[in-house]
């Protein structure tokens, strides 16, 4: 994958497909690189030159372990599309990844042509906060969690009771996380200290760009409605709710999510 220097830090990207230009950006703690498993392919086939990248925090990017602020995050995205000679991009970002765009459509519209915010927020959320900061306090304890523990919580927090009813594909995805362990690096400790943040609703009624919000219905980490309250907010966008689906929606039920957003890119 190539990278750049962009926005004071070293940015790994890859961009594939021809035609307009569409940027992905996704959430806390992983890496670009997921969105090729469905989204990528999808749009790619719509006609779409798809960009994906891994946030600072996540290496090879630049993991800048001494801490950054969303602001920093979103200047990445914007000095990408500009790196990219897209012109105004079409982007979509999921969890930390949807706040950077509705961020970024507010701090940039002439980057933007169209904004997917899946499982987004914009307001602190007291019983969200709590969890956050344990996990932080958990982390910098050194304490390490079982895997199978941690496979099992990961697995009820982030999936639809939908999923995890088919005892095949529960075992799939608890293998997956028991694999990928509970310890994170300093870049990825330093993306989950942004979920300290003030409420955010009232600027976001200044943005001008199109607003896709899509919420899912059995997501416990960001409970549908807080992005309702997202879309409750931004003039003229448009609010969908995918069924049997937790926070990991656009893998659980992708071809859904692709056709909510091949459908608003077009619009």
């Amino acid at each position: 994958m190539p990278s750049a220097s962009l926005n004071g830090i070293t940015l790994n990207y890859q961009v594939v497909g021809d035609g307009d230009l569409v940027v992905l950006v996704m959430g806390t703690g992983s890496p670009g690189g997921v969105w090729r498993a469905h989204q990528v392919p999808a749009l790619v086939a719509a006609g779409y030159r798809v960009a994906t990248f891994d946030n600072r925090g996540i290496p090879p990017t630049d993991e800048c372990a001494g801490g950054f602020t969303v602001d920093d995050m979103v200047g990445d995205t914007a000095a990408l599309i500009e790196h990219l000679g897209g012109g105004r991009a079409r982007v979509a970002g999921t969890s930390l990844g949807a706040r950077v765009t509705q961020e970024l459509a507010l701090a940039r519209p002439d980057l933007v042509s169209h904004a997917a915010l899946l499982a987004t927020y914009g307001s602190p959320d007291p019983v969200r906060n709590s969890l956050s900061l344990g996990e932080r306090e958990l982390h910098d304890s050194g304490v390490k969690l079982p895997a199978k523990f941690h496979a099992a919580f990961s697995a009820l927090r982030y999936l639809s009771p939908a999923t995890l009813a088919d005892p095949r594909t529960a075992k799939d995805w608890l293998e997956l996380f028991e694999y990928s362990g509970s310890s994170v690096g300093a870049g990825v400790r330093a993306q989950m200290a942004l979920n300290d943040f003030t409420d955010r609703l009232a600027e976001y009624r200044r943005i001008t760009v199109p607003c896709l919000v899509v919420g899912f219905t059995d997501d416990r980490t960001l409970p549908p409605h807080l992005a309702r309250e997202v879309a409750d907010v931004i003039p003229g966008s448009r609010y969908a709710e995918v069924a049997d689906a937790g926070h990991l929606g656009y893998l659980e039920q992708p071809a859904e999510v692709n056709r909510l957003l091949v459908e608003f890119f077009a619009s």
